[in-house]
């Protein structure tokens, strides 16, 4: 059984709180955030691929990554770390390049839990209201949810 997904986004407000726990530790966790060759593996929905076309994952650094769908549309995304502490949070901005302009700011921490476990904690802040909107009606959470129950398996291997 998948642990749940939990997005908060009151309508009418800017931010979407996201809670996710893993029945992996932490440093595993933030490990398949960190490595590109990890991360493909998992973000975003199913029957997407993931290339990496940029990826400096330090404080500064940057990213950018393209996801091709079964009709072989590509999705291209990319953003900013502005923030990395190993192991406890990320703060990065996220552009989906097809709505260019519209820049979310993520800060992203990993919570250590008993037992191994680990529990990732985001809160995602949008230019306005519809931006938030838009991005919720566009799939987020099958995305989101998707990607988790792929990054469950990756940790289950990683052991």
């Amino acid at each position: 059984m998948s642990n749940p997904l939990v997005i908060d986004a009151v309508p009418g407000t800017t931010y979407a709180d996201i809670t996710r726990e893993f029945d992996a530790p932490v440093e595993a966790l933030f490990r398949a955030h960190a490595d590109p060759e990890l991360y493909v593996q998992w973000i975003g929905p199913n029957e997407e691929t993931t290339v990496v076309t940029h990826w400096d994952f330090r404080s500064g650094g940057g990213y950018r990554f393209e996801q091709t769908d079964s009709d072989g549309s590509v999705y291209a995304f990319r953003g900013v770390f502005h923030t990395v502490r190993e192991n406890e949070l990320i703060v990065q901005t996220f552009e989906f390049e097809g709505w260019p302009d519209e820049v979310s700011m993520d800060t992203i921490r990993f919570e250590a839990l008993e037992g191994g476990r680990s529990r990732l904690v985001d809160r995602s802040v949008f230019p306005s209201p519809e931006v938030l909107e838009n991005m919720v009606a566009s799939g987020m959470e099958r995305g989101m949810r998707e990607g988790y129950e792929k990054l469950d398996a990756l940790l289950a291997g990683e052991g």
